[in-house]
């Protein structure tokens, strides 16, 4: 458009400088170069209005492209979220579960523990026997003043009786297993018959074994332990902590559904 109006600006000085150029033809000349001059404006507004657009448009591209980027960001960010709470949420939905088997188990022994103690109400009331949890397991303890005499393994009178009274309860749990386990106090003990407190406790724990055995109980449902003096319950430092560990326990067994599960092995194998 400027090389046009170089053009027209030429031929009106060629035209003015001839002589024989009528008025007419100047005039028609000069509109010719005012209709150029106006389209020349428009264009060139034209021009700058679609350069304001063509930045506006840019910018919107460059700030559509920062958005698409932050919802990406944000689409995977709240991916890695779900899947965090997704395993967080089965973890957690996995520790409900041991724990609702820990806890029916414990009811479990703890329903036992209570109907057994009903059951050897009169035992314990006498003070022949004691119902007790330790160390995890359910444990009756039958005083070794009541079931021997003093260094002996033959169990006397009033044992068999005591004896014999729990027998008859556990002989009810058919399915159960249990290990008998002879106590000492650290009093050291030498005999032609024992030559330390294992043999006199395991001695002990044998023959409560047999007197079960012949009471009716299933051989394959019995053990025998001797733990001499190594297992207190009380202070040797006193007569009565002595006697007090001067003891026959009768160990409930749990079975393998009374265990927590075990869900990993210790690290190297």
């Amino acid at each position: 458009m400027p090389k046009l109006t170089t053009l027209l600006l030429a031929s009106i000085l060629a035209v003015s400088s001839s002589a024989c150029v009528s008025k007419s033809t100047h005039k028609k000349v000069l509109d010719e170069l005012a209709a150029c001059q106006g389209e020349l404006g428009s264009c060139q507004t034209t021009s700058g209005e679609q350069a304001d657009k063509i930045t506006k448009l840019e910018a919107d591209l460059v700030e559509t492209r920062g958005n698409l980027d932050s919802e990406s960001a944000a689409r995977k960010q709240a991916d890695e979220d779900l899947a965090a709470l997704s395993s967080n949420l089965q973890a957690t939905q996995e520790e409900l579960g041991v724990l609702r088997k820990q806890r029916e188990a414990t009811e479990k022994r703890l329903k036992a523990f209570r109907e057994l103690t009903e059951k050897f109400r009169s035992l314990v009331d006498t003070g022949k026997l004691e119902v007790v949890f330790r160390n995890g397991q359910m444990v009756l303890k039958l005083p070794a003043g009541i079931l021997f005499a003093s260094g002996k393994a033959d169990l006397s009178k009033e044992g068999k009786g005591a004896l014999g009274e729990v027998t008859d309860v556990l002989v009810e749990f058919k399915d159960r297993r249990f290990m008998i386990a002879g106590h000492t106090d650290d009093v050291k003990i030498k005999t032609r018959k024992f030559k330390n407190n294992w043999d006199l406790s395991t001695a002990r724990a044998i023959s409560v074994v047999q007197f079960m055995i012949d009471a009716g109980f299933a051989a394959e449902n019995l053990a025998a332990a001797g733990y001499g003096e190594f297992d207190p319950v009380a202070p040797n430092d006193t007569t009565d902590g002595r006697q007090l560990n001067r003891r026959i326990e009768i160990v409930l067994v749990p079975d393998l559904s009374e265990l927590p599960t075990l869900t990993e092995e210790p690290a190297g194998g």
